[in-house]
């Protein structure tokens, strides 16, 4: 593009309001210009002295040593220095005077400029123009021709004369049509109709695409310009192209259903390609890593490692939702150097690698397990961090829990089958004073009740027909400095109620078939899902034993009053399982958690985790999907909504979701079954069975 500042000329003389007329007209002559810029001392122009100015003080017969200053004109042509070049040429085309005078902001003379200026200009910047797209055309893989307005062709380019295999001279000067035959039908109709067109050209070795438009040559005169595009090139490389497309498509079903998760970065260590399982792994979504730093988004996998060892190598086990995995990373070098790095993450397999593993330690170490074990069966396993909530009425139950630990007083238990009593009873014992001693339990409603004394109490040799020789210690004598733990003591028989006030009473009993007294120190836990109060008045619980045991009574609200925990107590449970089921499950699709949300829970936390477990074990694309929640549950929550549409609540949530998934992948199937993580043939035949358009 021109400057302006390029097309003004410089004037280094200094004219003033004291100026004679014998100085201007010397100047004038000197130097062939029609107007002089009359300017202050600071150099801010005043006016102009013009010739026609100077004709003037002569026909009025002014003395050669007159000043010009009455003769200035004041009200000048003036030109901002950063004016466009587009209204300087309007302003040239329309102004009748040769001549402007350029200033700056503040009005001070830089220099003057004349139509002639601009004309030897834009001379200038056309011979340019012409010496650059000469050398263009001539190294341009486009082959390219002129004709003028008779269409006999005036230039060629080299590149057309290669790909046309004929000389310049059999070209130049003659009909484009001659020379080229396929411009005979667009050409032949009347100049003024002609319209851009593409037609095809072959030649011997090349295949080209000309491009024939326009251009005007004079006054209502036009010739042709034709644009040769060798498609052969193209071709090959959309042939290319095709096969890369296919190597791409196999490379991301590759990945999309690789059994374990990769990603690569490059030497930037930035990450230019992850695959779907890993995103699952870590929830994340492709947006949010491509293009990302690996040491921000996977600080874990630490592939920054290789470019330091240039080596590949393997990690530790890790640990993710309860899943362990391992890090392959794997140096990319070329021409020595390393170009970036791959991460392969490891973690089904391990499932396999794991139970063998087990398996090898338990041989190892047998004699030391089973001493463990039954260390363990006598003693509480759980303490207060196991008991997971964000419910405020739950966490000011086991801050009461904490302090009634630190006493000696029974504690009742109360709340519905499933709640976590037991694991109440664990956290009270672990925080008391006789956390070191044994925790016994006795399930009272699992133990036949003809049998419930000698549990409790123990008996002596040949107490009865088939006692052990040596007699057997009661749990209470096992539990002795420690705790006792009654869980459904509300199915306690009334005669065994009677023992067990006495023993809480006098801290003694006897042994069945034994005389002598046994002193023991027990701390009493109990708990029941029954309502005592209502049995005591139906007389199937005595009112002392009773009163008793509710010392110090804590309540423990169902799953369906506190849903708040719900999805803490879903990510807690499901990372434990993994670990235990050695599974490998990320999450949870919406349309089952909505279910799962919606379920009452009669069953409580206990059959949280069994509807866990169970769809853990069924789940097939590494994300709980609805058909994996037991049918009892669905079934439930269709009827909590009654009535419905056909196919109830369920079927409508399967239906909108595959329309979503549909719609956000353009109606690729293969997409959208990734989308709701099915397989594509489940997709087909849910897409069948409810009747969406394909």
């Amino acid at each position: 593009m021109i400057q302006f500042k390029d097309l003004i000329s410089r004037f280094d003389y200094k004219i003033s309001r004291d100026t004679t007329l014998r100085q201007a007209i010397q100047l004038m002559l000197n130097e062939k210009w029609e107007l002089l810029p009359v300017t202050d001392d600071e150099g801010c122009l005043l006016g102009v002295f013009t010739r026609s100015e100077m004709h003037r003080m002569i026909l009025d017969e002014k003395s050669l040593d007159t000043s010009i200053c009455p003769y200035m004109k004041k009200d000048a042509l003036t030109l901002q220095i950063d004016t466009p070049y587009e209204e300087i040429e309007q302003r040239v085309l329309n102004s009748r005077v040769g001549t402007g005078v350029v200033v700056d902001k503040e009005n001070k003379f830089l220099g003057l400029f004349t139509k002639p200026d601009m004309v030897l200009a834009l001379l200038r910047s056309t011979h340019v123009l012409k010496e650059q797209l000469e050398t263009i055309l001539d190294y341009s893989h486009i082959g390219v021709l002129m004709t003028d307005d008779s269409r006999n062709i005036i230039y060629l380019n080299d590149r057309l004369i290669t790909m046309s295999e004929k000389s310049a001279g059999e070209m130049m000067g003659r009909k484009i049509e001659e020379v080229f035959s396929g411009f005979s039908k667009i050409l032949s109709g009347k100049p003024s109709e002609f319209r851009e067109n593409y037609v095809s050209i072959s030649f011997n070795r090349y295949k080209t695409i000309a491009f024939v438009t326009k251009y005007q040559t004079g006054i209502e005169q036009n010739g042709y310009i034709a644009l040769f595009q060798d498609i052969s090139e193209i071709e090959r490389m959309a042939e290319e192209l095709q096969t890369v497309k296919k190597l791409k498509t196999v490379l991301q079903t590759a990945l999309e259903y690789a059994y374990d998760g990769l990603v690569m970065i490059n030497k930037n260590q930035t990450i230019e390609m992850v695959s779907p399982p890993l995103l699952d792994f870590f929830d994340l979504s492709l947006e949010h890593v491509i293009g990302q730093s690996a040491e921000k988004v996977f600080p874990e996998l630490q592939l920054s490692h290789v470019f330091q060892s240039e080596n590949a190598e393997l990690s530790d086990f890790k640990e993710r939702h309860g899943i362990k995995y391992i890090v392959h990373r794997i140096p990319i070098i070329q021409d020595g150097q390393v170009i970036g790095a791959i991460g392969k993450v490891m973690y089904r397999q391990l499932n396999q690698v794991n139970e063998l593993f087990k398996k090898l330690q338990k041989a190892e170490s047998k004699a030391n397990f089973y001493q463990k074990q039954y260390k363990q069966a006598e003693s509480a396993k759980f303490n207060w961090d196991h008991i997971i909530t964000l419910d405020s009425s739950m966490e000011r139950l086991k801050k009461s829990g904490a302090k009634a630990a630190k006493g000696r007083s029974t504690v009742l238990i109360r709340g519905e089958s499933g709640t976590g009593k037991e694991l109440f009873a664990h956290a009270i014992h672990n925080s008391s004073a006789r956390s070191e001693e044994k925790f016994v339990i006795v399930n009272c409603a699992a133990i036949p009740e003809d049998l419930l004394e000698s549990e409790f109490f123990g008996y002596e040799e040949g107490a009865f027909t088939g006692a052990k020789q040596r007699g057997k210690l009661g749990k209470f004598d096992l539990a002795n400095g420690g705790t006792l733990f009654l869980d459904e003591i509300g199915d306690m028989s009334l005669s065994l109620q009677a023992k067990l006030l006495r023993v809480l009473q006098e801290r003694e009993f006897y042994r069945v078939g034994g005389t002598t007294k046994i002193k023991v120190d027990v701390r009493i836990i109990a708990a029941t899902n029954r309502n005592l109060e209502e049995m005591v008045q139906k007389g199937q619980f005595r009112e002392d034993l009773y009163f008793r045991l509710n010392v110090i009574s804590l309540h423990i609200p169902p799953l369906r009053e506190r849903k708040g925990d719900l999805d803490y107590l879903l990510t807690r449970v499901m990372s434990e399982l993994n670990t235990i089921l050695g599974t490998s499950i990320t999450g949870i699709e919406p349309k089952a958690k909505e279910v799962l949300y919606r379920y009452d829970w009669p069953g409580n936390v206990r059959e949280l985790k069994n509807v866990l477990e169970r769809a853990m074990t069924f789940a097939e694309y590494g994300k709980i999907q609805l058909e994996d929640l037991p049918d009892y549950l669905l079934s439930r929550i269709e009827d909590v909504e009654d009535p419905q549409p056909v196919g109830g609540l369920y079927e409508d949530a399967e239906r909108s979701a595959i329309k979503k998934a549909l719609q956000q992948s353009g109606g690729n199937k293969a997409e959208a079954a990734r989308i709701l993580g099915i397989s594509r043939s489940g997709l087909y035949e849910k897409l069948k069975k409810y009747g969406v358009l394909q």
